[in-house]
C-alpha cells in the first residue's frame, strides 16, 4: 500500500513539480489548496491540474476568514506525511513545519527542496519548468519572467531573480496586482473611514463587513490610491538577508486607522509596553511559533490590551500617502481642557513644581558626586 502524504497545493511551479516528484516516489497524494484570497486564480482549474496530474483527491481549504481574523492553520486530512514546496533557506519552512508539528507532534514532515536527490534533478527553475513541460503540467512560469511572485487577500510578494540584485529598481520592475503607482493614482484626495471595536476593525465608511470583506474593500480603495507598496531587505530565521517587494494596500490602512485609535485610547505605560511586546509577536509570527506557550500569552495579553480600543478614524489618502483627517472615539483619553496650551483649564501648572523636584532627586545627589569621579 502507498503512503498517504498530504501535499500543500498552490498550483504553482514549484508545487506542481513537487506533486508529480511525490507520485513517482510512491506516495497516495492528497492536494490541498488553501484558499487565503488569492485574486486571479481559478480554483476548480487547479483542482483539476492537481487531478490530472496524478493526486488521488484534491480539495480546497476556505481560511480566508480565519487568515483576516486569527491567522488561522487548517488541520490535516488523515495523513502520516506532510508535504510543502518551501526552501529550505526562507522563513515559510518554519512556519509550515512548526504549525504541523505542534498541531500533530508524530506526523512527518517532507520538505523536497531539502533532500539532496530533489535538488540535484531540479538545480533551479530552468529544470522545473521543463519538468512541467514535458509532463503537460500547465504553469504561469516561464525562463523570461524575472521574478516569482506569492499572493493571498493581506498582500503580494515578490522576490527572486532579477530582485536579487540590490541595484534593480524593484518598483520599475515588478508588474504590481493589488495597487496602482502613486504616479498613477488619482489627482483627487479620497476619504475611507474605519470603525474598531475592542480593537477589530468592524466597519469600513459606514458598512458593517466580515473581516475578510473589509480587507477586500480597503484592499480595493487603498490600491487605487497607490497605498500599501515596500522595498525591504529582511532578516530570515535560517541567519541570512532577503530582498523583497511587497504590496499590502488593506492591511497598511488598518495598521495606520488602528494605531490612531489607540493612541487615544491607551495610557502610556500600556503603550509602551505593547510598543516591547509588538516585535516578539511579529517575530514569532514570522518564525512560525504560532502555537505555543509564549504566543497564547502573548495573545491573551493583547486581548486585554485591546479592550478598550474603540473608535472611528478617517484617513485622507492621495498618490500613496495617508494622511489623518479626524479621529473619535468614547473611550478616548484626550482630554482637551488638559492638554490645552490656553489660559486656564483643567491642570494645574504649579503642581510641577514639587513634581520635578522629586523627580531630580538623584540627578542632584549624582551631580554632587560626578565631579570627585573625575
Amino acid at each position: 500500500m502507498s503512503k498517504r502524504c498530504v501535499l500543500a497545493y498552490s498550483g504553482g511551479l514549484d508545487t506542481s513539480v513537487i506533486l508529480g516528484w511525490l507520485i513517482e516516489q510512491g506516495y497516495e497524494v492528497v492536494a490541498v489548496y488553501v484558499d487565503l484570497g488569492q485574486p486571479c486564480e481559478d480554483r476548480e482549474a487547479i483542482l483539476k491540474k492537481a487531478r490530472d496530474c496524478g493526486a488521488a483527491k484534491a480539495l480546497i481549504v476556505d481560511v480566508r476568514e480565519e487568515l483576516c481574523r486569527d491567522l488561522a492553520f487548517p488541520t490535516r486530512e488523515g495523513c502520516s506525511v506532510f508535504a510543502h514546496g518551501a526552501t529550505g533557506k526562507g522563513n515559510d519552512q518554519c512556519r509550515f513545519q512548526l504549525a504541523a508539528e505542534a498541531l500533530d507532534p508524530g506526523i512527518k514532515v517532507l520538505a523536497p527542496w531539502r533532500i539532496a536527490a530533489f535538488r540535484q534533478r531540479f538545480p533551479g527553475r530552468q529544470e522545473l519548468i521543463e519538468f512541467c513541460a514535458a509532463k503537460n503540467i500547465p504553469v504561469k512560469a516561464s525562463k523570461g519572467k524575472p521574478y516569482s511572485s506569492d499572493e493571498n487577500c493581506l498582500h503580494t510578494s515578490y522576490e527572486a531573480g532579477a530582485l536579487e540584485e540590490l541595484t534593480t529598481d524593484g518598483f520599475g520592475l515588478v508588474e504590481f496586482g493589488m495597487t496602482v503607482s502613486p504616479q498613477a493614482a488619482p489627482d483627487a484626495v479620497e476619504t475611507v473611514r474605519i470603525d474598531f471595536e475592542r480593537g477589530v476593525p468592524v466597519r469600513v465608511n459606514g458598512k458593517t463587513l466580515a473581516p475578510h470583506e473589509i480587507v477586500l474593500e480597503l484592499n480595493a480603495i487603498g490600491g487605487r490610491n497607490g497605498v500599501g507598496r515596500t522595498d525591504i531587505v529582511e532578516n530570515r530565521l535560517v541567519g541570512m538577508k532577503s530582498r523583497g517587494v511587497y504590496e499590502a494596500p488593506g492591511m497598511t490602512l488598518l495598521y495606520e486607522a488602528h494605531r490612531l485609535v489607540e493612541q487615544m485610547t491607551l495610557d502610556r505605560d500600556l503603550v509602551h509596553l505593547r510598543d516591547r511586546l509588538a516585535p516578539e509577536v511579529a517575530e514569532m509570527v514570522y518564525y512560525g511559533f504560532w502555537y505555543c506557550a509564549k504566543m497564547d500569552a502573548l495573545l491573551a495579553f493583547i486581548r486585554e490590551a485591546q479592550k478598550p480600543v474603540t473608535g472611528t478614524v478617517a484617513l485622507n489618502l492621495y498618490k500613496g500617502n495617508i494622511l489623518v483627517k479626524s479621529r473619535e472615539s468614547g473611550q478616548s483619553l484626550y482630554d482637551a481642557a488638559i492638554a490645552s496650551m490656553e489660559g486656564g483649564g483643567s491642570y494645574d501648572q504649579t503642581d510641577a513644581e514639587g513634581f520635578l523636584r522629586i523627580l531630580g532627586l538623584p540627578l542632584r545627589v549624582q551631580g554632587q558626586v560626578r565631579p570627585r569621579r573625575g
